[in-house]
C-alpha cells in the first residue's frame, strides 16, 4: 500500500484509510475488520468522538493498542451528546475541545492523538478561539497535529488562512466534483492535504450502480440523469475493472489527496478497497473523459 505526506507534518498515510464509524460496537468484529486492514498495509484510522457515544474510539484504541507506533489515528471533536443521547449540538468553543480530548485519549487508550480534527464548523464560529484551542492542544502534546472535517469552502477559507492544519476531510467524489472549484485548488497551492470521504457516492460508483439510486437522485443528479451517466461511465472508463476502483483512482489522481477514507464492515470490504487502491492510476486522458461525462456540481457556501 503507498503512502503519501499528510501536507507539511510528518505523517505518511496510506491510500486507502479505514473510515471506523461503520465498525459496529462488536469488538471482535471490529477487531477483524482492523486486523485486516494492517494486513493490507493501511495505516490511517479515522473516528470521531461522536460514533457510538465514543464505543467506536474505544474498539479502534484496544485493537491498535499493540501497534500504536505504527499507525496514524485521527478523531475529531466539536458535536456534543444531548443528556438524552437522542441528539447533538454543535459547540467548537475552546473549554469543551480541550476537554474532548482528554475523554477521547482515555477511550483510544493513548498519550497522544496523531490527527485531531473540527468535526463540522460554521463561519459564525469563533475560528480564532477553536485555533487557540488546537494550538495549545500540540503544544502541551496531546495532539501531534490538526485539521477540519468540512464541506463549506468559505470555512474551509478561514481555516486555511489563519490555522496551522494541514488536512481537511471533504465529500468529494466522480459524482460530487464541487470542490474542484475552489477548494482543492486552495488547498494544493496551501499544501494542505484532502482526505475523502463519500468517494463511491453511496454505493452509486459500484457495480450495483442504480440499485444504490435514491428515486430522488443524488445532489444534482436526477435519477434520470444518474440511469444515463452511470452505465457510460462503467462503458467508457471501467469496462475492464470495477467502478469502485475507477473512482477511487479518480479521486488519488488529484495532487492535493492524500487519502481516501473507506468505510467497511467484513475483511472482504477492506480487501476489495486495498486492491482499488493498488489498481492502475487514471491517464490524463480518462481523467478528463469523466470530467466530459459527469458535471461539475454547482457550487454551495454553505452546503
Amino acid at each position: 500500500m503507498k503512502r503519501r505526506k499528510l501536507g507539511t507534518s510528518d505523517l505518511l498515510v496510506s491510500e486507502i484509510g479505514l473510515g471506523c464509524m461503520s465498525l459496529g460496537t462488536d469488538y471482535p468484529k471490529g477487531q477483524a475488520v482492523i486486523e485486516s486492514a494492517l494486513e493490507e498495509g493501511i495505516n490511517y484510522f479515522d473516528t470521531a468522538d461522536l460514533y457510538d457515544f465514543g464505543e467506536n474510539e474505544k474498539i479502534v484504541g484496544k485493537a491498535l493498542k499493540n501497534v500504536r507506533e505504527q499507525v496514524v489515528i485521527a478523531t475529531k471533536a466539536g458535536n456534543r451528546w444531548t443528556d438524552t443521547k437522542d441528539s447533538w449540538t454543535w459547540d467548537p468553543s475552546k473549554a469543551y475541545i480541550k476537554e474532548a480530548v482528554k475523554q477521547s485519549l482515555k477511550r483510544l487508550n493513548t498519550d497522544y492523538i496523531d490527527l485531531y480534527q473540527l468535526h463540522g464548523g460554521t463561519i459564525e464560529d469563533n475560528i480564532d478561539e477553536t485555533i487557540e484551542a488546537f494550538e495549545e492542544l500540540k503544544d502541551e502534546g496531546y495532539i501531534k497535529y490538526y485539521g477540519i472535517s468540512s464541506i463549506r469552502p468559505n470555512v474551509i477559507r478561514e481555516y486555511a488562512k489563519k490555522s496551522s492544519i494541514v488536512s481537511v476531510m471533504m465529500q468529494y467524489s466522480i459524482l460530487d466534483r464541487s470542490p474542484e472549484e475552489e477548494s482543492l485548488p486552495l488547498l494544493q497551492d496551501k499544501n494542505i492535504s484532502v482526505v475523502t470521504r463519500g468517494t463511491v457516492a453511496k454505493g452509486m460508483l459500484s457495480d450495483r450502480m442504480l440499485e444504490k439510486a435514491a428515486s430522488k437522485g443524488y445532489l444534482d443528479y436526477s435519477y434520470d440523469q444518474l440511469a444515463e451517466v452511470l452505465p457510460l461511465l462503467k462503458q467508457k472508463v471501467a469496462s475492464s475493472r470495477s467502478l469502485a476502483e475507477v473512482a477511487i483512482q479518480y479521486n488519488l489522481a488529484h495532487p492535493a489527496v492524500a487519502s481516501v477514507v473507506a468505510g467497511a464492515s467484513t475483511p472482504e470490504q477492506i480487501r476489495e478497497n486495498a486492491r482499488a487502491a493498488s489498481s492502475a492510476s487514471l491517464s490524463s486522458e480518462e481523467v478528463n473523459l469523466i470530467k466530459s461525462i459527469t458535471k461539475a456540481n454547482k457550487y454551495d457556501q454553505h452546503r
